[in-house]
Order: structure tokens, then C-alpha cells, then sequence
């Protein structure tokens, strides 16, 4: 018998490994990538998020240095230097003129937060309610010269007419530059994060043209017109929000403000000025300011307190059914329970950034997702 050649056509050919071997060679190359790039956007969320805050400052900037294109000429350098000098001249005329009212407020608010808390605290202990959540600071006012995981020890007393042991000097001046420390680290990081926001704005505001011509250079060319479509289409709605979501909030601060004042709530301005921030943040941002300023009207008694939950709740109407419909009804649709759920998923995730900036990053996602499957729903029809 003999054998077929290796060259006879009719022996059976052995199919290839190498395309195969080559495909699973590059998907997990692919699973990898993506996993690398996941854990990078995890790691860096802080970084992006601080990113995106800066896009929204360069937006707001944007559409004013646009309205003033309207009413003027020039070009859009002078623009925008016009529109900086406003805003900080505005700043610092509300600083100026209202600095010594709003720290004097403050201080009164402060103290008023603080009565009421204990009052509230008492009110809970004769009731039998654990009020460990007001105790925050009983940690730091333990002292004692004796090892506390040693048990039997008792610590040791100083009699009422001794000095402190040099220890004892030693370990509270240790606390207070501690928790000194960490106040400057503290402003100094929220200081450097605004720096960062602002300084990102004024370079993308500046030249818009350059940043959108290097982000539209990533997508190949027969892409680039779809991926400029989608890029105005952000751009217009975060635009239309932040427009928007500013008038809202200066609405709102000035009826909590006049409405506190009318009520006779003290710290009226900084009550209003804290709502009108605090709008800021859908949902969460108006329970914690309506929480604050009930807060604050228990020392004004009864009537106070009604007066200002009504007012809370007039607030809430009106942005509810009046502001934000007749604002922002061009902007962003997305249902409350929606946002909702999006804000508790991206602040367990990001924290205060992700709940802050909850509403604009969803509003991204929703144009993206628009033109994904509107395409596809297109093409199917």
C-alpha cells in the first residue's frame, strides 16, 4: 500500500491553528486593555471628576463670553476677558459689601446650629434614644496619662492647684497641631481644587477651536463628522443646563432669603445663599438645605418653624412645577427616580463629586446614548 505524497492533491489538508491562535492572542489582549483601563478610570475617578468640573466652568464661561457676542463685537479673546473682569468684579463686590453681614450671620448660625443640636440631643436621651451620632467629639476630649488598652489602670488625676506634667503639655500641644495641620491640608486641597477648575475653564474657554479640532484628531476620518455632531450636542445641552440650573439657583436664593427675612428667621442671607448652592445638587442638595434652615428656626419657636417649613415647601413647588419645567425644559428630561438612583450609585462610588456632579454626567450619557441608537433605530426602519 502505498502512502499519499505530501504533495497529492486528494490528501486531506490539516486546517490552519495560526488564525485561531491569532484571535484569542488579540481578545485577550483586548480583555486586558480594558480591564487596565477600567482600574485606571477607578483609580484616577478623583482626577476626572475634578476634569469635568473644569469642562463646566469652560462651558459656563463659553455661553456668557456668547451672550455678549450678541450685544457687542469683538473677538472672542476680549470677550472673555470681559466677562472674568465682570464676574470677578462682582465677586469681589459681594465679598466687599456683604462679607461683614454674611460672617456675622454665619457666626449667629452657627451658634444657633449648635444650641439646637444639644437641645435636640437632650430631647433624645429623656427618651431613651442613642445619641452616639452627637457625640463626635468625645474622643477628643479624653485625656488620660495611663494606657488605655491596659486593663485596671485607672488614670491619673491632677489635683485642682497642680500644674500639668510636661506629658501632658506635650500631648496636647500634639493634638492641637495635629488637628491644625489637618484644617490647612484640608483648605489648602479645596483651594487647590478650585484653582485647578478655574484654570482648566479660562484654557478651554479661550480657545475652544484648538481643543475641539485635537479631541475630534482621536476618531478616524470617515467618524470625525458623527463624533463633531455628538460634541455640539453635549456641548449645547451641558450649555442649556448650566444657564439654566444658574437662574434656578438665584431664584431660589433670593425667595429663601427674603422669605427668612420675612419670617424673622435669624441668618436670613446665609440661609438663602446656602439653599441657593445647595440647589445646585438635585434632590439632595433641597433635603439638606430644607433640614438646615428647619435647624435653624427652633429657636424661634413654634410659629417660626411652621412658617419656614411652609416656605421650604413653597420653594419646592415652585422648582419643581415652576423653575425647572419653564428653565430647563429645553435642556436635560430625565426622570427624578432616574437621577435619583444615578446620584446614591455615583456618591457611593465618588463621594461629594459624584453626587454634585450627577445631573451633567448623565446628561452626557443621554445625548451619546441618543445617538447610538438612534442610529440604529434608523437603520432598522
Amino acid at each position: 500500500m502505498t502512502l499519499p505524497s505530501p504533495t497529492d492533491p486528494s490528501r486531506t489538508a490539516l486546517p490552519d491553528a495560526r488564525p485561531l491562535a491569532w484571535s484569542i492572542g488579540v481578545g485577550g489582549a483586548a480583555i486586558v486593555a480594558f480591564g487596565a483601563l477600567l482600574a485606571l478610570i477607578w483609580y484616577s475617578a478623583g482626577t476626572l471628576l475634578l476634569i469635568f468640573a473644569g469642562i463646566l466652568f469652560a462651558v459656563f464661561l463659553s455661553a456668557l463670553t456668547n451672550m455678549l457676542g450678541r450685544v457687542m463685537g469683538g473677538g472672542q479673546t476680549l470677550r472673555l476677558t470681559l466677562v472674568c473682569v465682570f464676574l470677578t468684579a462682582l465677586f469681589t463686590g459681594a465679598i466687599g459689601l456683604g462679607g461683614a453681614t454674611i460672617a456675622q450671620q454665619a457666626r449667629a448660625l452657627s451658634d444657633t446650629l449648635k444650641t439646637q443640636i444639644v437641645n435636640v440631643k437632650e430631647y433624645l436621651d429623656k427618651r431613651g434614644i442613642d445619641t452616639d451620632l452627637f457625640n463626635l467629639g468625645a474622643l477628643t476630649d479624653r485625656t488620660t496619662d495611663s494606657d488605655p488598652a491596659t486593663p485596671g489602670v485607672q488614670p491619673k488625676r491632677t489635683s485642682p492647684g497642680s500644674l500639668p506634667s510636661a506629658g501632658a503639655i506635650a500631648s496636647g500641644t500634639g493634638t492641637i497641631v495635629t488637628h491644625t495641620v489637618r484644617i490647612l491640608v484640608e483648605i489648602f486641597g479645596a483651594l487647590t481644587n478650585i484653582f485647578i477648575i478655574i484654570f482648566i475653564g479660562l484654557l478651554l474657554a479661550a480657545q475652544p477651536q484648538v481643543y475641539t479640532r485635537g479631541l475630534l484628531s482621536f476618531f478616524p476620518r470617515r467618524h470625525r463628522s458623527k463624533a463633531a455632531e455628538v460634541y455640539y450636542d453635549v456641548g449645547e445641552t451641558l450649555r442649556r443646563w448650566i444657564l439654566g440650573q444658574l437662574l434656578t439657583m438665584t431664584a431660589i436664593f433670593v425667595v429663601t432669603w427674603l422669605g427668612l427675612s420675612l419670617i424673622g428667621i435669624p441668618g436670613a442671607l446665609v440661609l438663602g445663599f446656602q439653599a441657593g448652592l445647595l440647589s445646585f445638587i438635585p434632590t439632595v442638595g433641597a433635603v439638606i438645605a430644607g433640614a438646615i434652615i428647619i435647624l435653624a428656626s427652633l429657636g424661634s419657636g413654634l410659629t417660626a418653624v411652621l412658617s419656614a417649613f411652609g416656605l421650604y415647601l413653597l420653594i419646592q413647588f415652585l422648582e419643581g412645577n415652576v423653575l425647572t419645567p419653564l428653565i430647563q425644559r429645553h435642556a436635560i428630561d430625565i426622570p427624578p427616580a432616574t437621577l435619583f438612583a444615578s446620584q446614591i450609585f455615583l456618591g457611593v462610588l465618588f463621594g461629594l463629586w459624584g453626587i454634585a456632579l450627577a445631573l451633567p454626567l448623565i446628561a452626557v450619557g443621554k445625548v451619546c446614548l441618543t445617538h447610538l441608537y438612534g442610529e440604529e433605530e434608523e437603520a432598522a426602519a
